[in-house]
C-alpha cells in the first residue's frame, strides 16, 4: 500500500488524504498518518507544481550542462556536485554515466545569463575539466506531463 499511496501522489500531488483513502478503501486517518510519516522520514520530499512558463510573460532560459569532473578523495563526485547543487540557479544535478560525469540543469533569464554563470561559477570550479552547454529550445514533456503546443501570434511570436 506505501507504494501504491506514494505513486497516486507523485502523479498528482494535489490528491487529499480522504481521496486517497477511497480510492484505495481505507481509513482517511491511516492515510494522513502514512503521508505524514513519509514526509518525516524523508520518503516525500516536497509538493510542486508544474507550470508551463511559455504560457505567461515570463523571460526564461533553461540550459543542460554536461560537465566532465575530477573526483575528490573520499568523496567522489558527492563533493562538487553538492557545491553545484546549492547555486540557486541550478534546478537538477545527475550523476551520469558516459562521456561526461555530471549533468546540470539550470535556468537563468536568458541565453546570456545562463552562459555567464556557467563560464563564471561552474567552468572555473577547481574539479571541473570541460563543460558542454545544451540550451532547451521547447519542452514537449517533462515529468511525465505533455506541455501543450506553443501559440503563436500573425508575426510567428510564441504568445
Amino acid at each position: 500500500m506505501d507504494r501504491k499511496i506514494l505513486e497516486m501522489l507523485e502523479a498528482d500531488g494535489r490528491l487529499t488524504a480522504k481521496q486517497i483513502a477511497l480510492m484505495l478503501d481505507k481509513e482517511e486517518g491511516e492515510i494522513r498518518d502514512m503521508i505524514q510519516k513519509f514526509e518525516a522520514d524523508g520518503v516525500i520530499l516536497g509538493y510542486k507544481a508544474i507550470v508551463d512558463w511559455d504560457k505567461t510573460d515570463r523571460e526564461y532560459a533553461t540550459a543542460l550542462i554536461e560537465l566532465k569532473v575530477t573526483p575528490q578523495y573520499n568523496r567522489g563526485f558527492d563533493a562538487i556536485a553538492e557545491r553545484i547543487y546549492n547555486y540557486p540557479e541550478v534546478q537538477s544535478v545527475y550523476l551520469m554515466s558516459g562521456a561526461y560525469d555530471l549533468c546540470v540543469i539550470l535556468e537563468g533569464k536568458t541565453i546570456r545569463e545562463v552562459a555567464l554563470f556557467v563560464a563564471q561559477r561552474l567552468a572555473p570550479l577547481e574539479a571541473v575539466l570541460s563543460t558542454a552547454t545544451h540550451f532547451v529550445l521547447r519542452k514537449y514533456k517533462d515529468k511525465g506531463v505533455i506541455y501543450g503546443p506553443a501559440n503563436f501570434d500573425e508575426r510567428g511570436n510564441c504568445n
